[in-house]
């Protein structure tokens, strides 16, 4: 049975109107809600994992906003597809005359950032609410950091000795051409902040090398050692590929996905902080 002032949609059950994760308000203040749109995945663990990370990022956005004496915003996830619910569905939930941000919870900005959602949005307006829509995950410093700290748990030597270690960054890969090109800069940035011998984007779909193309060309190249750092942000599909592909290339290790880390849920409160700014100058 629903709980109590709980609605269905579609058949989903979602919490009462006052928020998904509450961010708690004031009498008469104006709801203030962040909806984070993902990919989704037919694999209940990506799912999980989202909700993980939202709970982190809630957690941290409450003792932000209790510092400042503010009231937090409610979050809610959506998904594009293969999960339920769908941002229409959220949006729908959402009580009039709140200020919503729709962020999409994307590593790059591509098809799905730059068109999908957007039409969503578009063909979804419900009455009362302003809608504002943030930028994509990466590139971002922090994620980068993540990326370190996720690698330093399945390769702690690739981290004592970074010059005798090449990188393949494997991402989910894209259609868009400049998605691609925004990881190819990641790399680059990475190594040179790092000094590994070498890091190689990679592409687990839609282009080329794929990660374990690029584990063997770089063992091919005289690498002592490779490994994969994974830029996927849930478990799923395209994770156990690149796991189960770059280990029979040869790969020492493959990190896991960046998934429900402080890191990635600080850049998601970043990326609201900068919707809402970008918004305020907009009025």
């Amino acid at each position: 049975m629903p709980e109590r002032g709980a609605e269905e949609v579609g058949g989903e059950r979602f919490p009462p109107r006052s928020g998904g994760i509450p961010g708690g308000r004031a009498p008469g203040e104006t709801e203030r809600v962040l909806v984070a749109v993902a990919h989704g995945s037919t694999d209940p663990r990506a799912a999980a994992t989202i909700g993980d990370l939202m709970a982190i990022a809630a957690e941290r956005a409450a003792k932000q906003a209790r510092k400042c004496g503010l009231s937090a915003p409610g979050f809610r996830v959506a998904y594009l597809g293969h999960a339920a619910p769908s941002l229409p569905q959220v949006l729908s939930t959402i009580e009039p005359d709140a200020d919503v941000t729709v962020l999409p919870l994307l590593l790059t900005a591509a098809y799905h950032s730059k068109t999908d959602i957007p039409r969503v949005l578009a063909s979804s307006r419900v009455p009362g609410l302003r809608v504002s829509y943030g930028g994509t995950l990466g590139p971002h410093s922090l994620l980068l950091r993540a990326l370190e700290r996720r690698l330093a748990e399945a390769a702690p030597a690739a981290l004592e000795a970074p010059e005798r270690t090449a990188v393949v960054l494997a991402a989910a890969g894209s259609s868009d051409p400049e998605a691609n090109a925004t990881v190819a800069r990641l790399a680059a940035q990475w190594q040179a902040r790092t000094g590994w011998l070498a890091v190689r984007p990679a592409y687990a779909s839609a282009a080329d090398p794929t990660p374990d193309a690029a584990a063997a060309g770089l063992l091919r190249a005289g690498a002592d050692r490779v490994v994969v750092a994974s830029y996927l942000l849930a478990p799923g599909l395209f994770a156990d590929r690149v796991l189960r592909a770059s280990l029979a290339a040869g790969a020492a290790a493959v990190s896991p996905v960046l998934g429900a880390s402080a890191e990635v849920a600080d850049v998601l409160l970043d990326r609201y902080a900068e919707a809402g700014t970008r918004q305020r100058a907009a009025a």
